[in-house]
């Protein structure tokens, strides 16, 4: 019996021998993975900082360039707007910090100028129609994907700054403090396609909505969140709704 104990002692020695070799060597392993990963990203951030160094006047002066680095950028996982630096590699890479923040500056200007109107909903196409209107020529043409790019700047001021996916593609731009619900989005999706004008029978007819929840929407719309006007003349139905932030303004 103490013989048999003596062995089992050396077993267990030799197995707790073998699992602090395995620890070892486990260590050792992760630390050379991760001193490879940090060696590759180090590479791969000198690549594009020379990239965009060396094209940094058509990143900053052509949009569709802009948007491709952005797209380049997005699909590897790089946040453009993320980095050491107050506006991130924009900054930091481009000397375009100022350039966002201004651009962001603008977009708060068109949206607190038309939320009297338009309830602080405005349809994306619109906004950079007057954005670029309110820039002038001088200053470069702007795309949906610089407002996109400029409004991240802008989340840290709280006022609810948000771009809001309406569906087929259509994009908007909300500038309040509130949530759109499911209904209420199917509302501005069909507004869209309507040029502005939602009547019950529509979200009766092409969403399968009964008569009382297609009201209720658009009454929370017109009285609770100010999104809608109400035309009580309409003359097909007697009533109808308009989203000023789904119309066109000319102006």
């Amino acid at each position: 019996m103490h013989r048999l104990g003596g062995v089992g002692l050396a077993a267990f020695e030799r197995q707790q021998e073998s699992q602090r070799s395995f620890a070892t060597l486990s260590s050792e392993l992760s630390k050379a993975q991760v001193d490879h990963l940090q060696s590759q990203l180090t590479q791969f951030r000198t690549a594009l900082t020379h990239f965009a160094k060396t094209h940094r006047e058509s990143i900053r002066s052509d949009p569709k360039f802009r948007h491709e680095f952005q797209r380049m950028c997005a699909s590897i996982g790089v946040d453009p707007l993320a980095g050491p630096r107050k506006g991130g590699w924009w900054a930091e890479l481009l000397g375009m910090g100022d350039w966002q923040y201004e651009l962001g500056v603008q977009i708060v200007d068109v949206c607190v100028s038309t939320r009297e109107r338009n309830g602080g909903l405005i349809e994306m196409g619109e906004l950079v129609r007057m954005v670029t209107k309110l820039r002038g020529v001088e200053s470069g043409m702007i795309t949906e994907e610089d407002v996109v790019q400029s409004i991240k700047t802008l989340q840290p001021l709280g006022a609810g700054y948000q771009v809001i996916d309406v569906g087929g593609g259509r994009k908007m731009v909300r500038s309040v403090v509130k949530e759109l619900d499911e209904d209420q989005g199917v509302v501005l999706a069909e507004a869209q396609a309507e040029g502005g004008r939602v009547v019950e029978e529509i979200l009766v007819s092409r969403r399968g909505w009964t008569y009382e929840r297609a009201r209720a929407a658009l009454e929370n719309m017109l009285l609770r969140d100010g999104l809608c006007w109400l035309d009580a003349q309409d003359e097909r139905h007697g009533t109808a709704y308009w989203i000023p932030s789904a119309m066109r303004w000319d102006e």
